[in-house]
């Protein structure tokens, strides 16, 4: 059944679920605070890179199914999808999602229903939305359905994730979740799965808190065998042919709006039961500075006097535009507070976030001593070291995203580092 649905929030994750609804039979109003990202969307422009947005959201506009403001307006359905981030003292900052559910109140009607899709901490629902969704004077879970609905998508695979994997449903009560579950069958193959609404917001944070505690046990176990004459990769493949073990990968830290963010929330939640949690995200967070620290010790060990490292990748993972908690951005400032000289490239990053950033490779790598490979983007694998040599005075490269090719850079003359190998 055709239903009108008012998406607010127009990023990562509002912008393909508000495309989605409108060309699967449903007409969306999309809102955002922000006037020129509007203005950007109503012209068919990106602000942000998604695989197949583009298409997606010129057929959207173009059909009519798809307008976008920055007010809210009358729907049969509104779906929140604002940022939760957390505070610099790693407490959940809930405003937006706050905001979100205030704006909509002078629109709710008889009917409506709410679905949260923002990941947020446990009772987000009943704490945060629900003293905001009162004040329309509609009985909650009769006259207005309220639900969570998490999203479960990566960046660069959203639009096939948002139709194969199962989905979630929280509602306040049983109907809520019924009728949520009818309208995300608009377009999701995956299965539905049914719960409360507080349960909900918990299974998402646990999904990726296992991954953070998953990937602080990998980046412990590079730094073991950063002394013990291994190589970790080779280590985890070889441990990963276990049929009961899938250990992560390690890297220089963990980045994005979920993996880096979310664990903080149980952190907060309860923090004298919460303890690996914790213990996982200081690990992962102090990556950055191991991974600055390595770069200097292996410059120092080479003797290169006055270094300059050319940092390729910014965002938090490869063939993305998304810098949201990257640990690229710890990494520059922990290499900046070890007086080391440097720029930075990333070719996703079409704007420059940071001083030491260009939109330039070849500016990035001139005069280096060293480049650090800091995100895996396919443009990094493909790099001719034999086009590239001439540009740097030292030739040497450290990989923490074992992406790269060892034997071509060798032969092209280079040292090559990779994180967590001490056995090459």
């Amino acid at each position: 059944m055709k239903k009108t649905i008012c998406v607010v929030g127009l990023g990562y994750i509002g912008l393909p679920t508000a495309v989605m609804f409108a060309n699967h039979g449903h007409q969306v109003h999309g809102v955002d605070v922000n006037e020129e990202t509007v203005k950007m969307i109503q012209r068919k422009q990106l602000h942000i890179e998604e695989n197949g947005l583009q298409e997606r959201l010129d057929k959207a506009i173009d059909s009519g199914s798809l307008t976008v403001s920055t007010e809210p307006i009358k729907a049969d359905v509104f779906i929140i999808a604002v940022p939760s981030p957390i505070k610099a003292d790693k407490t959940a900052d809930l405003e937006y999602v706050r905001m979100a559910t205030a704006s909509t109140v002078p629109f709710l009607e008889k009917g409506n229903l709410v679905i949260l899709e923002s990941t947020v901490p446990p009772r987000t629902v009943e704490d945060v939305m629900m003293p905001e969704l009162i004040k329309a004077n509609l009985e909650i879970g009769l006259e207005l359905l309220v639900s969570h609905s998490p999203e479960r998508v990566i960046p660069g695979r959203v639009f096939e994730e948002l139709v194969s994997n199962d989905r979630i449903i929280g509602g306040v009560n049983e109907e809520s979740a019924k009728q949520t579950t009818a309208l995300y069958q608009s377009f999701v193959k995956g299965t539905m799965h049914e719960t409360d609404a507080t349960t909900a917001e918990l299974v998402k944070v646990m999904e990726n808190t296992y991954r953070d505690v998953n990937i602080a046990f990998a980046n412990e176990l590079a730094k073991i065998a950063q002394n013990i004459g291994v190589n970790i990769w080779e280590a985890i493949k070889l441990a990963n042919f276990h049929p009961r073990v899938n250990i992560h990968m390690p890297g220089p830290g963990v980045g994005g709006h979920c993996i880096a963010v979310d664990p903080w929330f149980l952190v907060e939640l309860d923090p004298q039961q919460a303890k690996i949690i914790h213990l996982a995200r200081q690990t992962n967070d102090g990556m950055p500075s191991y991974t600055a620290q390595l770069t200097a010790d292996i410059l120092n060990a080479k003797g290169v006097k006055d270094p300059k490292i050319a940092v390729l990748g910014l965002a938090f993972k490869g063939n993305i535009d998304d810098m949201r908690e990257s640990p690229s951005v710890d990494v520059v400032e922990q290499l900046r507070e070890r007086q080391m000289s440097l720029s930075a490239y990333d070719p996703h990053i079409k704007h420059n976030n940071l001083p030491e950033q260009t939109q330039d490779q070849f500016v990035a790598l001139q005069h280096a001593s060293a480049i650090l490979v800091l995100t895996d983007h396919q443009a990094f694998r493909d790099l001719n070291p034999e086009e590239i040599k001439n540009h740097m005075t030292n030739h040497i490269i450290i990989d923490t995203k074992n992406c790269i090719d060892r034997a071509k850079w060798e032969a092209a003359g280079f040292d090559v580092y990779l994180l967590g190998d001490s056995k090459n």
